[in-house]
């Protein structure tokens, strides 16, 4: 059936939310039939809908003590020659988050394709996982990510688990994943709760192959995903899951079709590492995360590419926070 309206009561439901229900639910009405919302209390209940008043009241916001040093220090590990393109892209969504300062750490035989294309974000060589656990001995460096154009293989996994014996928070994608694909136990035995997994459904049955979407469906297997490997698990796709090894769950809803596009889960991945660079909790910083790509799709529009992401979160910050400046919304 597609409802060209939906009468729901007290709260929505999961399946307004999620496909295929949400494109078969039409305009969604919640209607008071007189359920006291003190029964949540009992409830308890532990899936949400991914909106602002989620994680508004913990998003990291500059005051006029902030300076660059106390706004976190964010890495974000590089691949090769030829392969920079989505660490860059990552590297400067994560300053436009508000990391107050981000570095790209570099095989060297790449540091002249970075440097040639990168302004406020620094650069480092750090060809293996020996010098990225080296660098990350400084206490100073608060989260790092792995994984976009990484590429696949043991070289990966070393530098995966350089960053998880750090006191970094770590952001995991894309190449990870995969690299990690025959043996996902020795990531979940390392991972800690304060990190975040950002798989799309198919990197998500390389590393929980018994863990099938189909037939759980998106929020339970995300949910379970999480619990299993002990940290934050975005489950990328049109209807996004936040999931958290508590059981807590949120289903984001704005994101739009014009996201579909190459380079903007490395942007996504990019928002993670600046929030968590700031020491926002795991969960919260991918909720905000998600929501953020989202509303920046939606303000970007038709003729989206990943580029324009990053650009595009000034404004939107500014619209989410406007009230708080005293600015008529």
């Amino acid at each position: 059936i597609k409802a060209a309206r939906t009468v729901t009561f007290f709260l929505k439901k999961p399946a307004h939310l999620l496909f295929p229900g949400r494109a078969l639910s039409g305009p969604v009405d919640v209607v008071d039939i007189g359920i006291p919302r003190a029964v949540l209390d009992e409830i308890n209940p532990k899936t949400m809908e991914n909106e602002p008043p989620l994680w508004r009241a913990v998003f990291p916001r500059p005051s006029h003590r902030s300076h660059k040093y106390n706004r976190g220090h964010a890495i974000a590990v590089s691949g090769g020659h030829l392969k920079t393109g989505a660490i860059r892209m990552a590297a400067r969504g994560a300053l436009r988050a508000g990391a107050g300062l981000v570095s790209i750490l570099t095989p060297p035989e790449a540091a002249a394709e970075i440097a040639a294309q990168i302004t406020a974000i620094m650069l480092r060589e750090a060809g293996d996982a020996a010098a990225i656990a080296k660098i990350l001995e400084d206490k100073r460096f608060t989260a790092a990510l792995i994984g976009p154009g990484a590429g696949v293989g043991e070289a990966t996994r070393g530098k995966a688990f350089a960053i998880l014996r750090s006191s970094a928070a770590a952001v995991l994608d894309a190449d990870v994943t995969t690299s990690f694909a025959g043996d996902p136990r020795a990531l979940f035995a390392a991972l800690r709760p304060g990190d975040v997994l950002t798989p799309h459904e198919g990197e998500f049955a390389r590393l929980f192959p018994d863990i099938p979407i189909e037939a759980l469906g998106r929020l339970e297997a995300a949910r379970a995903a999480s619990a299993r490997a002990g940290a934050v698990v975005i489950l990328k796709g049109a209807d996004s899951i936040i999931a958290a090894p508590d059981g807590r769950a949120a289903i984001n809803v704005n994101a739009p079709p014009d996201l579909a596009t190459a380079g903007s889960g490395d942007v996504l991945a990019g928002f993670v590492l600046g929030l968590l660079a700031q020491k926002m909790l795991a969960f919260e910083a991918a909720a905000a995360s998600v929501w953020l790509h989202g509303a920046c799709g939606e303000a970007i529009g038709p003729g989206l590419i990943a580029e324009d992401l990053p650009d595009a979160l000034p404004r939107v910050l500014s619209a989410l926070f406007a009230p708080a400046r005293g600015v008529a919304p």
